[in-house]
């Protein structure tokens, strides 16, 4: 088995990167938009699902695009979804650092599983 399950967990984690660069950047824009999504469902769990997902096609995209594969970027951004709902849900505790370890374990896991059926 090659190493390509450790080129897609970091790509993932410099994707994951890029995405807080350009929420914290654009955070006015995210809060407008973000409103208009709650006025739209009336749930704020629906618009923090709303939130994952466009996170997990922002990642599919970056993935789909250095990876040239559909099938990564969609598993790439189903997988950090996952993640992301998972512990968000069920607020875990972690800083900044744990985040991203967790992250990288669990990705780096399931690209391994993967690429070697």
């Amino acid at each position: 088995m090659d190493i390509e399950w450790f080129y897609i967990a970091v790509v993932l984690a410099c994707s994951d990167i890029m995405h807080g660069i350009i929420w914290h950047t654009f955070s006015d824009f995210y809060i407008i938009f973000g409103e208009i999504i709650h006025n739209i469902v009336k749930s704020s769990f629906v618009t923090w699902i709303v939130h994952e997902v466009l996170e997990a096609i922002f990642h599919f995209i970056v993935l789909s695009l250095v990876f040239q594969s559909f099938t990564i970027g969609v598993l790439a951004g189903a997988i950090h979804f996952c993640i992301d709902v998972f512990h968000n849900y069920f607020e875990i505790e972690m800083n900044a650092l744990h985040h991203r370890a967790l992250h990288f374990v669990i990705e780096s896991i399931f690209f391994m599983i993967i690429l070697s059926l």
